[in-house]
């Protein structure tokens, strides 16, 4: 049965996720090399909940019990006896490989590992184990606490059994599961990545002004949020990177990373997580 979960990597996504499983009353180690983020991570979700208690959705006791069911360090050998393991560190294949053989290494052989990343082949981490059927994705959206989508991702080797504990955990949290093939982007972002690539041509090319694709989208698409917004919202960085992973593995040119994307990336413009990007945060 599984109680215990082990998260690595206490960012946006990383301390999203771990908020979710204590919510549900699951015990949560959150662990980051990094003090000042595992710092910064439990600030968040104490304001977070303290939200969610404001506006009457979580009762000021269930709030208090899903902060002491939460944990945090910066040792990986304090995950030893978790039950299930959702690594969210950076999208980065060697950094998560070397994440998922550690966790090989100090979990029980029965330990399902998976990762949050967006782009990334779960099979490839798979391989970095010596449990590959045991190996899937499980990529939530953000906000987590929020968005009720997770996409899960099924490996050359992850068995049947795995990807129904990890649908069965996906019902416990209250989120929707939906199963996507191991290609590069899978589902969410094989789709929505070339949508923002696309928006940022346009601006590139001088065709509207970020305000003007992302009002166009909004109002004649009904997106919730505009294109340039959403990048914006995920980090220029993030989207660079996936549509990195999106161009080389599938060779497709509209998959090439716009230059002017590249050019803000590099000059630090990331969008709200740098304080400037479309907009200035």
């Amino acid at each position: 049965m599984i109680k215990r979960i082990g998260v690595i990597g206490a960012g946006t996504m990383g301390n999203g996720i771990a908020q979710v499983f204590a919510q549900s009353g699951f015990e949560v180690r959150l662990c980051d090399l990094v003090p000042a983020a595992i710092d910064r991570a439990r600030g968040s979700i104490e304001k977070s909940l303290a939200k969610f208690v404001e506006k009457g959705k979580v009762s000021a006791v269930d709030r208090d019990a899903a902060l002491e069911r939460l944990s945090t360090g910066s040792d990986l050998d304090a995950l030893a006896d978790v039950d299930y393991a959702v690594e969210a560190i950076a999208e980065s294949v060697e950094a998560k490989r070397s994440v998922f053989e550690r966790l090989d290494a100090i979990t029980r052989p029965d330990v399902i590992l998976t990762s949050n990343t967006s782009s990334i082949s779960i099979t490839v981490l798979g391989a970095a184990t010596r449990r590959p059927d045991k190996v899937l994705g499980m990529h939530f959206m953000n906000p987590v606490p929020l968005m009720t989508l997770v996409e899960l991702i099924r490996g050359q080797a992850t068995s049947a059994e795995s990807m129904k504990v990890a649908n069965d955990l996906c019902t416990a949290l209250g989120k929707t599961p939906v199963e996507a093939a191991d290609y590069p982007g899978f589902i969410a972002n094989r789709i929505l990545m070339p949508m923002i690539n696309e928006a940022i041509y346009a601006v590139m090319e001088g065709v509207g002004t970020p305000e003007a694709v992302d009002t166009v989208m909004k109002l004649g698409m009904n997106h919730p949020m505009g294109p340039l917004t959403l990048a914006d919202f995920i980090g220029l960085d993030v989207c660079l990177a996936i549509l990195n992973v999106l161009h080389d593995g599938l060779g497709d040119p509209k998959y090439r990373p716009c230059p002017l994307l590249r050019r803000m990336v590099a000059a630090g413009q990331l969008g709200r997580k740098s304080g400037r990007g479309f907009y200035q945060y």
